[in-house]
């Protein structure tokens, strides 16, 4: 009898712990944001319609914002900085440019225009040793996001990860940094770092619930690409990967998927049930403000009852906008616009170019073929060093100028 006892207590504390575990695990999942068919919950039970902007430019240099038209990339402008004032020079700019560009302040302020989200472009080089805004060796990736997840922290604010520059680049163009192909989906070397990349990010912020989810990758495959169609047959596949590494280690977060062709495109999506935690997200600068425009993410959407999501709107007039945004709305599409910040307009805030600034302008636009080239184009080195530096006290948020009617457009607080 006293074996029955001892039997029947060991039973009841093992059924404890094991429901306490059960328990526990619970409620950590309650404070990540889930999925319920289409929608966003928060952890109170809430709906989240996403309403934000893009950090684009911060981490991730695109020639246009810095009014550049003929180098487009980050590494084409950080090769113009160089071939303009050398290296030791540039590092010290761009190390100046990411403490300078995004701060507390802007954070701060986004919160208030009304947002609820940010999205985060990146280059996958902030987590490698590859030579990167002013850095050759251990590259400062995980402190530039921690410095953005504890402001939004403060602010109450999510925060989405987007690697919009990958490993071979994903989409052929400057937006990805690349060699003007996606050498991504035909490179084993460079599938695996991207999934290495996606795994440590994951390992470091897989209990933190400031993160909505993980962006694989920005815009994949470009509509001009002769072999697209081949291309878009292999997207998903390495969409797989990396949620695969991902899950390896964190599978408290939610990842969005974009479709082919600038987020456009989402026939190539065959499988939607690879995981349980997906948002599929869409892109659109142009065209006709109406529902019809958007109907393929419609029935896209429908078709797999999940989430769509729009990453990117923007660059166009204040009236498109006011109508687009209401249009999203009327259809549960959640949205965050592009860009922040840049010089001059058609973001929240604009940069106002510095003194001679269109010195830069013209060296960059000017032919460089050649060191002969080079060398009898460089203007004088103190006005342009003046210009650059001068451009990172014009960048802080305190000079910047808000451009209130276009944030209003926006419907951010409705």
């Amino acid at each position: 009898m006293k074996h029955l006892y001892l039997i029947i207590i060991v039973a009841a504390l093992l059924s404890g712990c094991t429901q306490k575990q059960t328990t526990t695990e619970a409620n950590a999942s309650v404070k990540f944001i889930t999925i319920d068919g289409q929608d966003l919950i928060q952890p109170d039970g809430s709906k989240l319609f996403i309403k934000g902007t893009n950090l684009g430019n911060w981490l991730n240099p695109e020639g246009y914002m810095f009014k550049l038209t003929r180098t487009g990339s980050a590494r084409f402008i950080n090769e113009m900085f160089c071939q303009l004032v050398g290296p030791d020079f540039t590092a010290e700019f761009w190390k100046a440019f990411k403490d300078n560009y995004i701060t507390r302040e802007d954070i701060r302020f986004i919160k208030e225009t009304g947002s609820n989200t940010i999205r985060l472009p990146f280059h996958y080089k902030l987590f490698t040793d590859e030579d990167y805004m002013g850095l050759t060796a251990n590259q400062d990736g995980f402190a530039r996001i921690d410095s953005v997840v504890k402001w939004c922290r403060e602010e109450g604010l999510y925060l989405i990860l987007d690697m919009h520059d990958a490993p071979g680049g994903q989409s052929g163009d400057n937006i990805d940094d690349s060699y003007g192909y996606p050498w991504l989906y035909e490179s084993e070397t460079s599938q695996q770092l991207y999934c290495d990349i996606w795994r440590k990010i994951a390992d470091y912020y897989k209990d933190e619930p400031v993160i909505l989810g993980y962006e694989l990758l920005n815009e994949p495959i470009a509509h001009f690409l002769e072999n697209k169609d081949e291309l878009n047959g292999k997207l998903e596949g390495v969409y797989k990967k990396g949620v695969a590494a991902i899950r390896e280690v964190d599978k408290n977060h939610i990842v969005l998927l974009g479709g082919a062709q600038w987020n456009s495109y989402f026939k190539p999506f065959k499988d939607s049930t690879f995981d349980d935690k997906i948002i599929y997200t869409c892109h659109r600068y142009g065209g006709e403000a109406t529902k019809e425009a958007i109907e393929s993410f419609i029935s896209f959407r429908d078709s797999v009852n999940l989430p769509m999501y729009m990453g990117e709107i923007g660059h166009n007039t204040e009236e498109w906008m006011n109508a687009f945004c209401r249009i999203l709305k009327e259809n549960n599409i959640g949205y965050t616009f592009w860009p922040y910040k840049k010089m001059e307009g058609s973001s929240f805030v604009g940069i106002t170019p510095p003194e001679n600034w269109d010195v830069i302008i013209s060296f960059s636009e000017a032919p460089r073929g050649s060191y002969q080239e080079i060398r009898d184009i460089r203007p004088d080195q103190a006005v342009v060093r003046k210009a650059m530096t001068d451009f990172l006290e014009a960048c802080k948020f305190k000079h910047c100028v808000v451009q209130e009617d276009y944030i209003n457009a926006l419907n951010l607080k409705e």
